[in-house]
């Protein structure tokens, strides 16, 4: 506490994480805003990302989107991964921020380049629909693959469709069913209607070997699946 109150911005982070997270102190969200307010206004990111989630839930504080994506933009603007999919998002819905598709892209690029698995799929969805950037969908499957390979079932799923329909990759309805086979053990209910929709164009021979893939790219860490 004495290293917070003089102004230890790192204290001052821990403090609200402990008031947070009711470690060693009863919870309590408005002591947190307070604290992670002074953290924040030091420019430590994570404060500032944390402060934008309070406001962006109402905890501790009033509810407050304009507020919230204040906070999140400044997180976002020191790299903070999260924070810029969180204000892709709200670009892309409207929610804090005026609605405009063309910030949204950008701020998911921001955060897929650094890894983010969801801004990944959100950036793949924005180029395979054309909202934000210019319709392209071999750039769609590029960014849905990348998240599919970090093994999120959404993504697998359209990665999926992408290869049964030919999108932005030759057709192939084996890569079809082992990305909808993926998703469906992955939990995505959604792919095992697909699986079965695209087992029904394939010999059993193909739905062999389609299964044998599924295999392999999971026993690999998806680092093993053409």
């Amino acid at each position: 506490m004495p290293a917070a109150e003089q102004g230890h911005v790192k204290a001052q982070y821990n403090l609200a994480l402990m008031y947070d997270n009711g470690e060693g102190v009863t919870q309590d969200y408005a002591e947190a805003v307070k604290w992670y307010r002074k953290a924040a206004e030091q420019g430590h990111a994570k404060a500032q990302f944390n402060l934008g989630e309070r406001y962006d839930n109402g905890e501790g504080v009033t509810q407050d989107y304009a507020e919230a994506m204040k906070w999140y933009r400044k997180a976002a603007e020191q790299g903070d991964a999260m924070a810029q999919n969180i204000l892709g998002w709200a670009y892309n819905y409207g929610q804090g921020v005026t609605q405009n598709d063309a910030e949204a892209a950008k701020w998911y690029r921001k955060a897929a380049e650094q890894g983010h698995v969801k801004a990944q799929y959100n950036l793949g969805n924005g180029y395979r629909r054309g909202k934000g950037v210019t319709q392209d969908y071999a750039e769609a499957q590029k960014w849905y693959r990348k998240a599919a390979e970090q093994g999120y079932a959404i993504a697998q799923n359209n990665l999926g469709a992408m290869y049964y329909s030919g999108e932005g990759v030759l057709q192939d309805t084996i890569a079809a069913h082992m990305w909808f086979n993926i998703a469906a053990a992955n939990g995505h209910k959604n792919a095992v209607k697909n699986r079965d929709i695209a087992a029904d164009k394939l010999s059993s021979s193909g739905v062999e070997e389609a299964q044998k893939r599924a295999k392999r790219c999971m026993a690999s860490g998806y680092k093993d699946c053409d």
